[in-house]
């Protein structure tokens, strides 16, 4: 077949950017501006997956909302913002979560997260996540985050590094959770095991405050449940 002198030129189906993924677009370029770094534990879910037994309704994903605002009282570093003029902190923790929608991804947020508890986490959840899907949020959903939560594991995704949602200073990616044979407590056992990563903004978090921070998520996920 003899080489043809004439440039291949493709043809196919131009789709704009527009609405979400406009603004999705516009997000993603200002955070890869960001030094970011990432962390990373893998955590034993086996008390996270009984959440159902002590709040029913509640999801995994719930729980790690309301353990993640507890983390972030205890260490604010991370419930932060970035800009030029400097890092500001917040006493208000509000808890973005990650939702894949027919228009494109949005982070609906989970106002006041901390003060909810895991049941009422979960009946806001609930509500914005069915706005989402809908198209019928409002500014108020989608302004306002302190925060962000990545959860892919319902796909497969073992683990993943998610991009900060700026001017936020860090997002928790979390991965699905498998049976895995791991030595503890002095002996080999199969145990339900998740990665979680954080990533941060070097500009505004150290190693050190990042990884005590995900010391302590780690630490919640694994321990009792609150009933409250």
């Amino acid at each position: 077949m003899a080489a043809s002198k004439e440039p291949h030129v493709l043809t196919g189906t131009p789709v704009p950017l527009k609405g979400i993924a406009r603004v999705a677009a516009r997000q993603m370029t200002l955070a890869w501006e960001a030094p970011a770094f990432h962390l990373a534990v893998e955590v034993d879910m086996t008390t996270a997956l009984t959440v159902k037994s002590v709040h029913p309704g509640a999801t995994v994903t719930d729980l790690l909302v309301a353990v993640c605002a507890q983390a972030l009282a205890e260490h604010p570093a991370l419930n932060a913002h970035y800009s030029a003029d400097g890092i500001t902190t917040f006493e208000e923790i509000n808890i973005g979560i990650a939702v894949s929608t027919p228009g494109g991804l949005t982070v609906p947020n989970i106002h006041g997260a901390g003060a909810l508890g895991i049941g009422g986490i979960a009946e806001v959840r609930r509500e914005v996540v069915e706005r989402a899907r809908g198209r019928k949020l409002g500014m108020g959903d989608v302004t306002g985050g302190t925060f962000t939560i990545s959860n892919l594991g319902m796909f497969g995704i073992d683990r993943f590094d998610a991009i900060i949602n700026v001017p936020q200073v860090a997002i928790l990616a979390v991965g699905t959770t498998s049976q895995r044979y791991v030595w503890r407590n002095d002996s080999a056992q199969w145990l339900p095991i998740a990665e979680i990563t954080l990533t941060c903004d070097h500009r505004a978090v150290d190693g050190a405050t990042g990884a005590a921070f995900l010391a302590r998520v780690r630490e919640l996920l694994e321990g009792p449940i609150q009933a409250a």
